[in-house]
Formats: C-alpha cells, sequence, structure tokens
C-alpha cells in the first residue's frame, strides 16, 4: 500500500529532529548491531510514523517524552497501539528518561520481544 506523500514527507523530517533518548537508541540499533535485526526509524506504516520499526518481527518501539503524559496524550497512544497490534506489529513504549538512565533495561526488554517474536514464527513455520 502506497504512503501518502505527507506523511512520507513528515517521517523525513522527523529523521532530521532527535531527541537525545532517540539518539542513543538508534545508535544501538541501526546497521543490524541488536542481535542482527534492522531496524528502521521513523518509518510510515499504517497512517502512523514508528519512531523504529523492525519489519521482520512486525515490532514497533515508541519513545515517549513528558508531552505523553497527559491523558489527551495517553487515549491517544492507547488507540494507536490497539490499532497498530490489530495490524499484527507488536508495540513496546519507553519514555525517555528510562532510555537515557536504564538503557540495560530497555535493551533487555527488547531482547526478549524480539526472543519471542522469533519464537513465535518458528512455531508457526
Amino acid at each position: 500500500m502506497a504512503v501518502p506523500s505527507h506523511i512520507l514527507k513528515f517521517a523525513r523530517e522527523l529523521r532530521g529532529t532527535h531527541t537525545d533518548a532517540e539518539n542513543l537508541l538508534w545508535m544501538l540499533l541501526r546497521d543490524r548491531r541488536f542481535c542482527g535485526f534492522k531496524f528502521r526509524r521513523q518509518h510510515p506504516i499504517s497512517g502512523y510514523i514508528l519512531d523504529f520499526y523492525c519489519h521482520e518481527c512486525r515490532l514497533a518501539v515508541e519513545l515517549d517524552g513528558g508531552g505523553h503524559a497527559t491523558e489527551e496524550q495517553a487515549t491517544y497512544d492507547c488507540e494507536r497501539t490497539k490499532e497498530l497490534e490489530g495490524a499484527g506489529i507488536k508495540v513496546l513504549r519507553f519514555w525517555n528518561n528510562d532510555v537515557l538512565r536504564n538503557t540495560e533495561m530497555v535493551l533487555e526488554a527488547l531482547h526478549g520481544a524480539l526472543a519471542l517474536s522469533v519464537d513465535s514464527q518458528s512455531h508457526n513455520s
């Protein structure tokens, strides 16, 4: 399915502006550095732009800053997650502070999700 041009343009713009947490996680994920999985950043899918996405495992990683702490944004994020999961995409969410201060915990959770996905795929084959 073709991605609307305005979504592609916005995704490209987002790739040029990162938070410190996004920069750190991208440094750890890019070029198959993490467990050999390919991640894309600011990847458009289902009308959304995902912070990081592993197509092989259908796994989205979303990083949230303080703006996500409002009730309105939390409701939107929940609806967005439900829609993505309905499309078969697992969504992991982390606070920017956790990425920066508790990187090992974030990577352990990510590793667990990737391992679960690989295990699930091998059982479905």
